[in-house]
């Protein structure tokens, strides 16, 4: 009986901790991508304004001198945002959930300050501001992601609802916003954000482990602050546990299997092996393409999140309350995120229910289940992508439609990837590396932004070079098909001298 209610007492942990966090991850955690909500505001307030010639119009619908200087803004934030992911990767990994959430605190804090104290004269506040808003966010992100690991069948769908769900908190900022038009002022709303930092500590104590979740996760298995510090070293040693059980598992398949392994030894079981060293996992070919499918289409988002705003005044003719309409539109759009992004967990978790083929490997069965994911994403891209680079205000719908059902499906199966194309004990770093160097190719937004500037605000080549450049990401998921498929033939092969002879 005891048993059963510690169980239960367990389960509710758990339930507890999945809701926590996606609330965490909902109303937190990637705020900034709400930018454009934000630099309406900024506007009204005359931010930046010093940098135009002309104030009224400066005041009215901005000038390409502070266009250029919120796009910055933009710019540097989504680039600190994904460059940093690597060393905080590292703090991850080394240094367990508990000091990466203190750091997420702190950074979330400073930032949320800085924005409350800023004014017009100190504008250039919103440079290390917004920096902090978006590291600080994605921290939040990093540590929650392995939540998943607690609901075994349904890890890729939690996962996936948890980047759902980072999407669909860009929409804060259009709260913001329409709490500015009601009269409350920009730092009354960031204030209020600062002290909601009181709830993440809380829950970093006693709803997060002190180290990692173990996957899988072992029976009755407990974290946070009330277990003390005996649990903790239990924890620690339960996971270390699991991770020599499954070795030894793979090892003994290896051995099992043998005699009938050809040359080509598949890429898959070489990455999870207990031998497999970080190096060699950034010098595979998943890396590579994964990197490529990666980049490119944030490229896309990035350049089309931090020019939303002049490019709707110029749709719009400058006029003001039809831009305000299109921005909110846009802003409603991302709530729709958090319900988007779970369809793509569920595609990728759909075999879980199922028998795995003769000889497959879960890890194999993942990966093959992947597939349609990548394909999808890259299909949805294009498809934003093209509707993006049509001049047309109303067809803009659809195109904020189709930015938001692509943006969760990226990012969700961005970390859902990793977590199963690479081993565990690298999943920090493999996706702080990741998401560094896609921030590297970001960095391109602000040169394709004074190219439109020079071309006299026409961005029609820009996004037609960029819709180009989508087809490359369609090489990822075609070269997975093609190791999955080489996988199930070396299968194949390995089974047939076991068959019996027929006359």
């Amino acid at each position: 009986m005891l048993g059963s209610d510690r169980e239960s007492g367990t389960k509710v942990r758990y339930r507890l901790t999945l809701v926590t966090g996606l609330l965490e991850c909902l109303f937190f955690a990637g705020v900034v991508f709400g930018w454009a909500s934000l630099v309406f505001v900024l506007k009204t307030d005359g931010y930046f304004s010093d940098h135009c010639v002309n104030e009224t119009k400066a005041n009215d619908t901005g000038c390409s001198a502070q266009d250029k200087q919120f796009s910055l803004v933009f710019t540097v934030a989504s680039f600190m945002n994904n460059f940093l992911t690597l060393p905080n990767g590292f703090v991850f990994d080394h240094l367990g959930t508990m000091a990466t959430r203190f750091l997420a605190i702190v950074l979330y804090t400073t930032g949320t300050l800085l924005v409350a104290l800023c004014s017009k004269a100190l504008a250039f506040l919103f440079f290390p501001a917004l920096s902090f808003i978006a590291v600080g966010g994605i921290l939040f992100l990093l540590t929650n992601i392995q939540v998943g690991n607690l609901f075994g069948t349904h890890r890729s769908t939690i996962i996936t609802l948890y980047n759902g769900a980072f999407d669909s908190s860009s929409a804060i900022f259009l709260i913001i916003k329409v709490l500015y038009e009601k009269g409350i002022s920009l730092r009354t709303s960031f204030l209020f954000l600062c002290a909601c930092n009181v709830i993440h500590l809380l829950r970093t104590l006693f709803l997060m482990p002190k180290s990692h979740v173990p996957y899988p996760v072992p029976k009755n298995y407990k974290y946070g602050i009330s277990c003390g510090k005996s649990a903790s070293y239990n924890m620690e040693e339960c996971e270390t546990q699991q991770e020599l059980n499954y070795f030894s598992d793979s090892n003994r398949k290896d051995r099992d299997s043998e005699p009938f392994e050809t040359n080509d030894s598949s890429q898959m079981e070489n990455l999870t092996k207990k031998g497999s060293s970080f190096k060699s996992c950034v010098l595979s070919w998943f890396f590579l393409w994964h990197l490529t499918w990666l980049s490119v289409m944030q490229l896309r988002h990035y350049l089309f999140i931090g020019t939303l705003n002049p490019m709707l005044h110029q749709l719009a003719k400058n006029d003001a309350t039809l831009v305000s309409q299109y921005t909110n539109a846009f802003a409603f759009t991302q709530l729709s995120g958090i319900l988007c992004a779970p369809w793509n967990g569920l595609l990728m978790d759909r075999h879980k229910r199922k028998a795995l083929n003769p000889g497959e490997t879960e890890k194999e069965a993942d990966l093959r289940s992947s597939v349609l994911s990548l394909f999808l994403t890259s299909l949805q891209c294009l498809l934003f992508s093209v509707c993006a680079s049509i001049p047309l205000l109303p067809l803009q719908y659809a195109t904020f439609i189709l930015q938001v059902l692509n943006r969760s499906f990226l990012y969700g199966g961005n970390a859902a990837f990793i977590s199963i194309a690479f081993p565990a004990q690298h999943f920090g770093k493999m996706y702080g590396l990741v998401m560094s160097l896609s921030a590297v190719v970001s960095l391109l937004q602000y040169p394709c932004f004074a190219l439109v500037e020079a071309l006299e605000g026409n961005p029609f080549y820009v996004n037609l070079s960029l819709t180009i450049l989508t087809l490359l990401t369609f090489i990822h998921p075609l070269n997975v098909f093609l190791h999955c498929r080489r996988l199930a033939s070396q299968r194949g092969s390995t089974q047939r001298p076991w068959m019996p002879k027929t006359h």
